[in-house]
């Protein structure tokens, strides 16, 4: 086996790792994945269509990718500097603010997406 495929499989082993170290251990990708979960049960039960599906799979993915980031930025940030420091504060409130960019985003695919089926109902 070359070097570049052994890399790649070593990198994906530490992806997978980080994966599940998320799910199993942040209590904000926790709770979005419950969440989530939930949503995906709505769209399900609602039919909404495949565009539907792709956009909120993507808004999802979105949401928890931006989290695992935060969850490094505020790690690293606590590792570098225990006390609470205002620049540290800073740099951990703009990386937040980026979970809240994603989360808005998600927010506005899911009322696109959902308000129509929601207003049928109602």
């Amino acid at each position: 086996m070359n070097i570049f495929l052994k890399g790649r499989l070593k990198s994906f082993k530490y992806a997978i790792k980080g994966f599940f170290l998320l799910i199993k251990t942040e209590h904000s990708i926790i709770a979005q994945s419950i969440i989530f979960l939930g949503i995906i049960i709505l769209g399900i039960l609602l039919g909404i269509s495949k565009q539907d599906w792709i956009n909120q799979t993507f808004a999802m993915g979105l949401v928890l990718s931006i989290e695992g980031m935060n969850t490094a930025v505020e790690k690293t940030a606590d590792f570098i500097h225990k006390e609470h420091h205002p620049k540290i504060g800073f740099i951990k409130d703009i990386s937040a603010g980026a979970v809240t960019f994603a989360m808005l985003t998600f927010l506005i695919i899911f009322i696109i997406t959902y308000l129509p089926y929601i207003l049928t109902y109602v």
